[in-house]
């Protein structure tokens, strides 16, 4: 061969191999690509439910289970001629049911696509073994087995929360992770932690031919995913506790929350009226009953009602005066069955011992004593002006909580309301009011508004001596990490060592006989050391609201509870009672009053309660 030709034959290789391998890689990316799209649009995905996390209180009891349910689905472009008298038979349902169903979804046909449909929701096990045994006779009819909530305990409707069908507004708030057909939590703890509970969906892929049935597994199953669980949640809710609690405000309006003060952790969290756990299973079915009704069972009370708290924050004026410096616990203040006030202005007390000290004044819960007290607040001289001293003791106030959302991990909590120095500029115009005029804050009243929740924190704060840790739900375990912020200590303005001197006047309130004229002794319990204020809050609407929040032991306290009685009157009518019981029931296991117990518990003040 001539030497100028010798390359030639090592070319031609060259292009031969790279022909070869252009054609291989042609048939990887072209051909076989096209194949596999091919099988893809010949598919059908069944989608898996993952099993919904169990949700447990604190104890290991199971709030919140699963169990089987089953629904009988159609794909209405599979759907061949079929005796619909024997399919009727079969479902237990009329003829007419079947084809109204099969006209709706013929009319919808376009939007439905080559989906299934669930035509029956949770249907009885024995009619779905029925119909699983004859189904090869109803073409594009077939059933589904999924999990449902269970409630063994029935502790906390509203606190737990329901779970229902997603609606085309959430799908549209979630548009990657739902769709038609599947579920998730709306209220409570289901909607705070549903990311954690609802898990994740796998599927199983069919081939189907071209009449648009099934024949096959796509590649024998290779691309199946399974579904992986949800995480199970462990909450800081005490069962029997919470369940106690529910029963004492049976027949009543208002809320009942109790905190662990030395955590924050919420050991029940009581709204009455609220939901029985009977009905969250099957919602839609309920759902009419629960929105008619006048008393507004969806509505947390204990989250979500601001009410004027009352006597209690008189506690919050009496430490901001210590911290401020312009009140002693030795100093005395009159009472002529209230503060008298500008021209014939007066703000009303009930009649006790005068003068009184502060230790006393907590005991009797003397209105006079407190008006004092933020008038001297307000009117300090090292503010330029009352506004400036309002201001200031907002800022303080709020540094327990009030006035703003705690910032739990449980869903629609409210800020309540704390007024500053512009709610009165506007309403009375810039230097035209003092602080006689905004006296009633002094009592709790007035522009001051505050949820159940705001005050049983409070009570933590004072069982605490001065701090408190963001009141939570849900307790850390695997998969279920705490938020470092609810470890983490709230201090107030008020510096520590003041709050031991408003706790000995709480002390005496609850431990002073009758003849002593402590207003709480209703909720003495021997040796338990109960530490707590009454209030009574005005209420436009009919009867005072019954208020309570106590703390026990006094030393080493265990627990913080705060009760809020719609129309329930003075503080130790209904809630002082209420709140020791609790107390007493998580401390001891058993109640030592039983008459008071059955007393509460027989109560009804419904009829009390005036609706808009």
């Amino acid at each position: 061969m001539e030497p100028g030709k010798r390359h030639i034959p090592l070319l031609i290789g060259l292009i031969a191999a790279a022909l070869v391998l252009l054609g291989k890689i042609f048939s990887l990316q072209v051909i076989d690509r096209y194949k596999e799209d091919a099988d893809r649009n010949s598919t059908v995905y069944e989608t898996i439910y993952p099993t919904r996390g169990i949700i447990y209180d604190r104890n290991g009891n199971i709030l919140v289970g699963n169990k089987v349910a089953y629904d009988i689905l159609v794909n209405p472009r599979e759907v061949k001629a079929f005796d619909t008298l024997a399919l009727a038979a079969v479902l237990d349902v009329t003829p007419e049911f079947i084809r109204g169903k099969l006209e709706d979804y013929n009319r919808r046909r376009r939007a439905i696509g080559f989906q299934s449909v669930t035509m029956m929701r949770t249907v009885p096990a024995e009619t779905y073994m029925r119909f699983d045994e004859v189904k090869y006779r109803f073409p594009g009819f077939r059933g589904q087995v999924r999990s449902v909530r269970d409630y063994p305990f029935n502790a906390g409707g509203n606190l737990l929360g329901y779970v229902s069908e997603v609606n085309q507004a959430y799908i549209d708030r979630h548009p990657d992770e739902y769709r038609s057909g599947d579920y998730a939590g709306m209220t409570g703890i289901e909607a705070a932690r549903e990311k954690e509970l609802r898990g994740e969906k796998g599927y199983h892929i069919y081939l189907r031919n071209s009449r648009n049935q099934i024949e096959q597994p796509y590649k024998d199953g290779a691309e199946d995913k399974e579904a992986i669980p949800g995480h199970d949640i462990i909450t800081t809710i005490d069962a029997v506790l919470q369940q106690y609690g529910q029963e004492l405000m049976r027949n009543k309006v208002g809320s009942i929350v109790a905190i662990e003060p030395s955590s924050g952790e919420i050991l029940a969290l009581v709204s009455s009226p609220g939901v029985d756990v009977s009905q969250l299973a099957d919602i839609g079915r309920h759902w009419d009953e629960i929105a008619s009704n006048p008393y507004k069972p969806m509505y947390n009370r204990a989250v979500q009602a601001s009410y004027p708290p009352g006597s209690v924050f008189k506690l919050v004026n009496g430490l901001i005066g210590l911290q401020e410096g312009v009140l002693r616990p030795e100093m005395t203040y009159p009472c002529h069955q209230g503060y008298h006030f500008g021209a014939g202005h007066k703000l009303g007390c009930h009649a006790h011992k005068s003068p009184i000290n502060m230790e006393e004044s907590i005991m009797m819960s003397c209105n006079a004593y407190y008006c004092y007290v933020l008038k001297n607040i307000l009117d300090n001289r090292k503010y330029e002006n009352v506004a400036d001293g309002l201001d200031h003791w907002r800022e303080m106030v709020m540094s327990f909580g009030f006035g703003r959302k705690l910032g739990s991990d449980f869903p629609a909590e409210l800020s309540g309301s704390i007024p500053s120095s512009k709610t009165y500029n506007r309403a009375y115009g810039k230097g035209r009011w003092n602080s006689t005029t905004v006296i009633s804050l002094s009592i709790g009243q007035g522009e001051i508004l505050a949820t159940p929740m705001h005050l049983a924190n409070l009570c933590a704060t004072l069982a605490n001596r001065g701090y408190y840790y963001i009141p939570h739900i849900v307790k850390e375990s695997p998969g279920v990490p705490l938020d470092q912020r609810f470890k983490e200590r709230q201090y107030t303005m008020v510096d520590t060592l003041q709050f031991p001197k408003v706790i000995k006047g709480m002390w005496r309130a609850v431990n002073s006989g009758p003849g002593m004229g402590g207003t709480a002794w209703i909720a003495h319990v021997d040796s338990l050391e109960i530490c707590g204020k009454t209030g009574t809050a005005q209420n436009p609407r009919g009867a005072d609201n019954s208020v309570f929040i106590c703390f026990a032991p006094m030393d080493n306290p265990k627990i913080a509870i705060a009760a809020y009685v719609e129309n329930g009157g003075f503080g130790a009518s209904y809630a002082a009672p209420m709140a020791s019981l609790m107390a007493e029931k998580y401390l001891t296991g058993s109640v030592s009053r039983p008459a008071l117990e059955r007393r509460m518990k027989e109560a009804d003040l419904m009829a009390r309660v005036k609706h808009d």
